[in-house]
């Protein structure tokens, strides 16, 4: 039986910087809460920030991440519809 998940490992990652309330985290902190290397997370957040779904600024040793969940999710299925959808319905909350 072959193991998966809803989400993908970029929407995981988007995901722990919003229930991080300062968005200030290392990427082995995100690597420990979604369960995978702390490269594969330099690799999301490289993604996201090329794309522009995240800008990321150095604070100290950790970076601070801004979402700009105004961008529209990228899969047809989900046209006219943005990040914020997705990040408040999982989120549970107004972030």
């Amino acid at each position: 039986m072959s193991e998966w998940t809803f989400l993908t490992n970029h929407a995981q990652v988007l995901l722990c910087v919003v229930r991080n309330g300062d968005g200030r985290l290392t990427a082995r902190e995100i690597a420990e809460i979604v369960g995978i290397t702390e490269r594969a997370v330099q690799r999301i957040l490289d993604d996201l920030e090329n794309a522009g779904y995240i800008s990321r600024f150095r604070d100290g040793r950790k970076n601070r991440y801004e979402i700009h969940s105004e961008l529209p999710m990228r899969h047809p299925a989900q046209r006219g519809r943005v990040i914020r959808d997705l990040l408040e319905l999982l989120a549970m909350s107004d972030w």
